[in-house]
């Protein structure tokens, strides 16, 4: 006679554990949205009485550092913070060159050709991530890879 395989359940300390960590690991996931509308502002505080801080065009990533009411708590590639109207947000995958310069390469390699040079600050359209490797396209249309280290955004 054979022996009975059983199979052992988890342990309910072990499933709460786990539980408690994937819990803790979504608090603490960073929240990314760009903007959504042609040109928006960051303010000072969330009221339209507030002072404007920035006027930012579309698609500029921002991370969500709150929440109150309809307005956004945010924070930029640069460390500024801010609020913009959670309305004129939305989830379009963008990225800023963080560094004085970056290449832009025909492939997701450090040795295929550099297609063109880019500049602190500049707003790229995030088309597909690979590994260490973004490709993107700027607002004149050309597309290329990017080190994922070199920009910021989503």
């Amino acid at each position: 006679m054979a022996a009975a395989t059983v199979a052992r359940p988890f342990s309910r300390g072990f499933i709460a554990l786990s539980l408690s960590l994937a819990a803790l690991a979504g608090a603490h996931a960073q929240t990314m949205v760009s903007i959504s509308g042609s040109t928006v502002n960051m303010r000072e505080a969330p009221t339209l009485d507030s002072a404007v801080l920035w006027e930012l065009q579309r698609g500029y990533p921002l991370e969500v550092t709150g929440r109150r009411g309809s307005w956004l708590a945010v924070k930029d590639f640069e460390g500024d913070t801010g609020w913009v109207a959670r309305s004129m947000t939305g989830k379009a995958p963008h990225h800023i060159v963080k560094g004085p310069t970056l290449n832009l390469r025909s492939a997701p390699s450090t040795s295929s050709a550099v297609v063109a040079q880019m500049a602190r600050g500049e707003l790229l359209k995030t088309l597909e991530k690979r590994r260490d490797w973004v490709r993107v396209e700027r607002a004149s249309g050309e597309t290329g890879w990017v080190s994922r280290r070199l920009v910021w955004g989503f």
